[in-house]
């Protein structure tokens, strides 16, 4: 946020190359099963987009990040999207499995902005990005709506330059890819009374009583029950009760859906 949005920052959040002492807020909680959308936006030219005006990050460090994260096994699938001026080279260099990329202009063309706030007196959003939050406001979280209908409804003469979808990294066409899959969506649980037990270094917490919901899908389940703790070096029932939530939000959820959004300037 603000002036830590750097180069440098950025690419250790999506690496994972953080001191002990960034708190987990501020920190990429990803797996092998974690979808990863990526959203950049401001100036930019041929193989680069300027953070803070006064650095910049080329699409060969681009590349990189994503490579690392890849063999550190931190997404299963990338949607990687880029809105500036010749936004499609800032990703010409990928070369990691399992991504997906758009951009909204091609090298040589200018990325516009679409309307301005006459009380500030700048141009507050791109001409492609508001056309993809136009697409996506009448997205529900059940919808059935795929990426090829989101990058189908942005028209080259609403954008005035050419956006570009690269499929080349990616396993499975778009008409298979659901918008959940990276924007949200509602899981589908059941009711089960089985016992769950979280366990840690010198801690286990036992979820008993009640109802236990768990992921349709998933061997993973959390209860809403009674809770016993036995922690050999916690002080009582908040940080087991801490513990557990964090296993059930960090890990037992396979496909997490994590977003890092990256506004460095207006055009």
């Amino acid at each position: 946020r603000g002036y830590e949005v750097t180069v440098e920052n950025f690419i250790r959040v999506l690496t994972g190359r953080l001191p002990d002492s960034v708190p987990r807020s501020k920190r990429l909680l990803t797996d092998d099963r974690s979808n990863v959308l990526v959203y950049m936006t401001g100036h930019g030219g041929n193989g680069f987009l300027k953070f803070q005006d006064s650095e910049e990050i080329s699409s060969e460090e681009l590349a990189g990040a994503f490579e690392q994260m890849w063999g550190k096994r931190r997404y299963s699938q990338v949607l990687y999207l880029i809105d500036t001026c010749q936004a499609i080279s800032l990703y010409r260099n990928f070369y990691s499995p399992n991504i997906l990329a758009s951009s909204s202009s091609r090298v040589g063309e200018d990325s516009l902005s679409h309307h301005v706030d006459t009380r500030v007196g700048v141009f507050v959003i791109d001409r492609w990005t508001f056309f993809l939050l136009e697409f996506l406001e009448r997205v529900k979280a059940d919808s059935r709506a795929t990426l090829k209908d989101m990058f189908a409804y942005v028209k080259t003469r609403d954008v005035i330059s050419t956006p570009h979808v690269r499929t080349d990294l990616f396993p499975k066409p778009l008409s298979d890819v659901l918008i959940t899959d990276f924007f949200g969506s509602v899981r589908k649980v059941e009711v089960s009374s089985s016992v769950v037990t979280f366990a840690g270094e010198n801690q286990s917490s036992t979820f008993h009583e009640r109802s236990v919901l768990r992921f349709t899908g998933h061997a993973m389940s959390y209860s809403v029950g009674a809770l016993d703790t036995h922690d050999e070096d916690a002080s009582g029932l908040n940080t087991a009760q801490s513990f557990a939530l964090w296993r059930f939000g960090g890990v037992a959820i396979p496909a997490m859906f994590m977003f890092i959004f990256i506004l460095v300037g207006c055009k």
